[in-house]
């Protein structure tokens, strides 16, 4: 077995199991559609785990820790960033996708780069920047930009449409990025309501109570039923869906949390102040440039720039730009000196 296998090579061998073992409707690494430039073949990795890596090493992702998800830069380490977020999303998707003989490998390097273009301050950011910009601001289209712009990963062209039809209302190519699409939504859902039960905001009995008798009032349960359900609703299929009873009652979770939760709470306040911190950055660069650059690429450059920005790091160039400071007196250790010598 180990001669075959280094006789054929590594990830011959790997994309030959893929063929062996998956669905019929699955994503095979050999039949990829490619990259924009052909680069040679790693020897012991699939293209699509090569995606997975390539991802998993950009600083775009590693910024994802300090950026909201729900709750604004938070500092009790036990709410999501939009990091865990992440995590959480191929975690879900990674479990759907095995338990129906999908390509694992494209899944995971979806799920890890679909939020990679988000803004500070999660949605609240979003909406800011959809509004000053004249073409308007998605976050999976700057996700996709994130990947073959800014960070030139150079991906295959199956994972880069996962990172981008990620959000409602568009139709991934491939059944992984349906995954995707669908455990983004259950993750988000469930962490979302954990969170802000564990903030005060609500608790767990203020749910729908139709949604609470056919989920249960216990998170891993109602995670489990969601995720349970797409899995045999989507057995030998080539779509990935949930039944339609599942469905109705969560997209009625869903309306709830943004009636609830999303859109009105003492919690979400805050996100006054981070709308108003967003479009003053905004401005100030667009000004700061406008001698620079015609007005689409000043637009593009800003929008890179802000887009890219951790929650803390905007705060500190707000507070550098547009807090005043006291006059610094840089004595340093003089003075101490000085009583040093007056004794001597």
């Amino acid at each position: 077995m180990k001669k075959n296998v280094i006789d054929n090579g590594i990830r011959e061998t790997l994309e030959e199991r893929e063929f062996n073992t998956l669905s019929e409707f699955a994503t095979k690494s050999r039949l990829s559609k490619g990259r924009k430039r052909a680069i040679e073949e790693c020897p012991f990795r699939t293209c699509f785990q090569r995606d997975r890596d390539r991802i998993l090493h950009c600083k775009s992702f590693r910024r994802l820790k300090h950026k909201t998800q729900v709750f604004l830069s938070p500092y009790d380490d036990h709410f999501r960033t939009r990091l865990t977020h992440t995590l959480e999303v191929s975690q879900i998707a990674r479990t759907m996708a095995r338990a129906l003989m999908l390509n694992e490998d494209l899944t995971e390097a979806i799920a890890l780069g679909h939020d990679l273009g988000h803004t500070p301050f999660g949605h609240c950011g979003e909406n800011v920047l959809n509004k000053l910009l004249p073409d308007g601001f998605k976050h999976n289209v700057q996700s996709v930009r994130v990947v073959e712009v800014i960070e030139d990963l150079n991906l295959c062209q199956e994972t880069v449409d996962g990172i981008l039809t990620h959000s409602w209302g568009y139709k991934p190519l491939t059944p992984e990025a349906q995954v995707v699409q669908l455990a983004d939504k259950i993750a988000y859902i469930n962490h979302d309501i954990q969170d802000s039960v564990s903030a005060g905001v609500i608790a767990e009995e203020d749910l729908p109570k139709d949604c609470i008798r056919y989920f249960t009032s216990v998170s891993s349960k109602r995670l489990d039923k969601m995720i349970s359900d797409i899995i045999f609703n989507s057995q030998n299929k080539p779509e990935i869906s949930m039944s339609a009873e599942c469905w109705d009652y969560t997209s009625k979770l869903r309306e709830w949390m943004f009636k609830n939760v999303y859109t009105d709470c003492p919690a979400k306040q805050e996100e006054k102040k981070a709308s108003l911190l967003i479009e003053e950055l905004f401005n100030y660069y667009k000004n700061l440039l406008k001698n620079e650059l015609d007005e689409k690429t000043l637009n593009t450059v800003v929008t890179d720039y802000i887009s890219g920005m951790t929650d803390r790091f905007a705060i500190d160039r707000y507070t550098e730009i547009f807090i005043p400071k006291g006059l610094q007196h840089n004595a340093g250790d003089k003075y101490l000196y000085k009583m040093v010598n007056a004794l001597k």
